[in-house]
């Protein structure tokens, strides 16, 4: 702090000051030369005997060398959050120590720059960067913990949007895990009292790159009491390929062949691999600029890709995945202005590939039938790939072999531009039943998907038709020979026609959609048909919906359903609620109309709950609905109560979640996705996250981020608002890649203790000296002492020591302990704890 009489004193003008302005304006281009030193004797001149070594600090550029967290930022992208080690450079500006290894890290061709490769890959650059690549430079902002890295462009690899170095994909730690989701439910009342309890698991172990996992059910009713095990797998990705390698019981992805089950190995590629702009379909485009220019790429109106390009040929091949159809429009500004535009036909459907892109999938083991079939289990093979020849045609095919079984499919998949993407394929398939005569067939797929822009229809018409009554799938062939399902009137009669149809349709703030399927079969006329079709509205004061739904079954057996309802948000007069009406009727003539209340409560709006009151004009007449869900940080667990006329009652209830084991403990969990974090705050409780509700650290400090998203980035952060009064944080967010099915490790560097504002003093009764270093034993807390001896800490335990520094000699330091004499001494309204200490020569340990 500056001493007020001092700056008072200086402000005072003498009468030679324009004299002397006048030479200064003379010789301005030599005082510009100069570097300004401000004296620090000039804070107080009654105090100059008890001013540290100021300077480090007479150089604006200058901080304290040591590690800092970083945010590293190159050519202005982000690239990740890392600890780094800094000391001053020339100038007295902290200076990252990068390595050949890091910057190969972050994409930079190191092997490109002789005096680089010389290094050893982890040694620290003895020089700045710019030594080393011409017009490089590494600037550390300390206020903002932000290393920008400028270099030129033909220094760093080429990588599409959204690219993640495999160096940076996380195999995660070793954990022990078991998801689970438990209900239940009692009946009492009238003449159906009964209960029931269902329960499914599922549960791995994961150790380096390798996932073992197990799924398996339980079911508990008055009668019966059923333990079943689904699935066994084991599971390692292959990066080489870019694919996964399953061994154990799983399932085919169905993208080529429908999916099936089976006991063996599969090794099929993993899209998520790919940088996030190379998935799914897009074309490439390529063009021509005649100096240097940005080009604009334009669909449906907006801008989905811009970009600087050099002049000449140039080919955009990281446009992200477009899910609808539309031309693009390409527009070339050149430097000077001007402007060429053309169209890039393109349109998305599923079996749609980017130019020179293959996707395979090639599995070999034993078919799995379903549970309790009674199917034949053969052993067989099945490979198939998907490749896109070019912007317009994706190529795929693939077969599958077994003692019972032979089928080859091709087909190619069509850009229409504006009309859509059509897919077309055709199985041709040999079926020898153990006790029957062979049969011969042919399946043919058309596959179209189109969005109207004009209208901003999403149109998907899918059709399968069987050409011949020999034709079987592998799973409908595989059940040849079993004649003891009598219930299932389907399995006598082999498919014929399947029609699917799916349309979205936005209309006046709201959205209409209608789809559907039928399915008939050779051999008879029986259908199976379903239809769902709807329409929702939302209004600035209420919301509605319209819905019907008709289903005609295997047997004959068929529904009809329509229904309406309204919503009003009471946000006037209680938070986060709704109050609805809805009203439905059935084909038996059966109407209920329901009013209800719904909502959320609490700050994290973990807690919801609904309630219901029903009357229909069938019994029970009248029945009233209760039910809760909270997600809290261990668990979600939901219960429920209804109850109607006529005695009938049912009590519900269950939770779901997980339990981990890990390095450093058991966490409970909410339930768990395919990738999660294990958060480990340092022994921090009671820490909240931004946008996961419900979850906070546990007593050891430890807490689970659910769902992650596999081989890109994922954003950890702390809500700084519920770090509780005795924790900081040096880290605000932390950023993790896990690979395929990975337990990641987030940690946090949390400081628990108090926070403590010291008023330092030497046993000669002066404070300590302005500018001192101040570093706890246990380098938690660190500070600099000011003016006035007063010195802030967090973080600060009981009985801690604090070592104090103003110079190099042995007389120039001292320790401080810290004692408090109960929790709330001295507290300030902040929970800032004001005290005195004696700072004895010396220093601690």
């Amino acid at each position: 702090m500056i001493n007020q009489r001092w700056l008072a004193v200086s402000l005072k003008a003498p009468a030679w000051l324009p004299c002397l302005g006048g030479v200064l304006l003379i010789a301005s281009d030599l005082l510009y030369a100069r570097d300004f030193y401000f004296s620090p004797t000039a804070v107080d001149s009654d105090v100059t005997s008890t001013i540290s070594d100021l300077s480090i600090f007479s150089n604006p550029k200058a901080q304290l060398p040591g590690r800092y967290p970083t945010y590293v930022r190159l050519n202005n992208q982000r690239l990740e959050q890392r600890e780094l080690n800094y000391i001053n450079g020339a100038d007295g500006a902290l200076e990252a120590q990068l390595s050949p290894a890091i910057l190969r890290k972050w994409g930079i061709k190191v092997d490109d720059y002789p005096e680089l490769l010389k290094l050893p890959p982890d040694a620290p650059l003895p020089h700045p960067l710019g030594w080393y690549i011409p017009a490089a430079s590494s600037v550390f902002n300390f206020s903002t913990q932000t290393l920008d890295l400028s270099l030129p462009q033909k220094s760093l690899e080429q990588h599409s949007a959204g690219f993640v170095d495999q160096s940076r994909w996380d195999n995660g730690i070793p954990v022990v895990f078991s998801d689970y989701t438990f209900s239940g439910h009692e009946n009492s009342g009238s003449n159906n009292a009964d209960n029931s309890q269902y329960m499914n698991l599922r549960s791995g172990a994961n150790l380096g790159g390798w996932r073992v996992r197990n799924y398996s059910t339980w079911n508990h009713t008055s009668r019966d009491n059923t333990w079943q095990n689904i699935a066994s797998w084991v599971q390692h990705d292959v990066r080489i390929l870019k694919a996964q390698l399953t061994g154990g019981q799983s399932s085919t992805k169905g993208e080529v062949f429908d999916s099936l089950q089976y006991s063996g190995i599969n090794l099929a590629s993993d899209e998520d691999m790919l940088p996030t702009s190379e998935r799914g379909f897009a074309p490439v485009v390529r063009g021509t600029a005649m100096s240097n220019a940005v080009v604009t790429i334009r669909q449906n109106g907006y801008i989905i890709y811009q970009s600087n390009v050099p002049p000449g040929a140039f080919e955009i091949s990281d446009l992200y995945a477009t899910s609808s159809s539309g031309d693009m429009e390409v527009t070339i500004k050149e430097a000077d202005g001007t402007e060429h535009q053309f169209t890039q036909p393109c349109s998305s459907v599923a079996l749609m590939q980017r130019p020179s892109h293959l996707r395979f999938e090639a599995t070999a083991g034993r078919y799995r039938a379903d549970n309790s079939s009674g199917d034949s289990e053969p052993a067989f093979a099945q490979g198939s790939a998907i490749y896109g020849v070019n912007n317009t045609v994706t190529v795929y095919g693939g077969t599958t072999f077994a003692p019972n079984y032979t089928a080859a499919v091709a087909g190619a998949g069509v850009n229409l531009g504006q009309f859509g993407s059509l897919s077309a394929d055709v199985t041709v398939a040999k079926t020898s039943p153990e006790d029957g005569e062979d049969h011969q067939g042919q399946s043919w797929r058309l596959l179209y998907t189109s969005n109207i822009e004009a209208t901003q229809t999403y149109f998907t018409l899918a059709s399968y038709r069987h050409s011949s009554s020999g034709y079987y799938s592998f799973a409908d062939a595989n059940h040849l020979d079993n004649h003891d399902d009598q219930d299932n009137w389907s399995d006598d009669y082999n498919k014929r026609n399947r029609l699917q149809l799916s349309i979205n349709q936005p209309v006046a703030g709201g959205t209409f959609y209608v789809s559907g399927y039928q399915q008939d079969y050779w051999g008879t006329n029986k259908k199976e048909q379903n239809i769902n079709a709807g329409a929702s509205y939302q209004f600035r004061y209420f919301s509605y919906h319209m819905n019907l739904s008709w289903n005609d079954s295997q047997g004959g057996n068929s529904d009809r359903v329509v229904s309406a309802g309204i919503s009003i948000p009471l946000s006037n007069w209680l938070a986060e609620s709704w109050v609805s009406y809805d009203i439905s009727n059935n084909k038996d003539g059966a109407t209920t109309q329901n009013v209800g209340l719904n909502g959320t409560l609490l700050d994290d709006r973990s807690l919801s709950y609904n309630i219901q009151q029903s009357r229909s004009n069938r019994s029970p007449a009248d029945s009233s609905n209760f039910s809760t869900n909270w997600r809290s940080p261990f668990s979600t667990l939901n219960a429920g109560y209804y109850s109607a006329s006529g005695g009938s009652r049912q009590l519900s209830y269950g939770a779901s979640g997980a339990v981990v084991a890990h390095p450093h403990g058991v966490t409970l969990s909410q339930p768990l996705g395919n990738q999660f974090a294990i958060v480990n705050a340092d022994g921090a409780s009671g820490i909240k996250f931004q946008n996961q509700y419900g979850i906070r650290t546990d007593w050891w400090g430890n807490a689970i981020i659910p769902s992650l998203a596999a081989y890109q980035e994922n954003r950890i952060g702390l809500n700084t608002t519920s770090l509780p009064d005795d924790v900081d944080s040096s880290d605000t967010a932390v950023t993790v890649v896990p690979s395929r099915n990975a337990a990641v490790e987030a940690h946090f560097a949390a400081h628990t203790g108090y926070r403590v504002l010291l008023t330092l003093t030497l046993p000669d009764g002066h404070p300590v000296p302005f500018g001192a270093m101040a570093m706890s034993t246990d380098k938690q807390s660190s500070g600099i002492v000011d003016d006035r001896g007063l010195l802030y800490l967090s973080g600060v335990a009981d009985n801690a020591q604090v070592n104090i520094q103003w110079g190099t000699s042995s007389q120039q330091r001292c320790v401080a302990h810290i004692q408090f004499l109960s929790p709330t001494q001295n507290a300030s309204p902040g929970k800032i704890k004001i005290l005195n200490a004696l700072c004895q020569p010396g220093s601690g340990t």
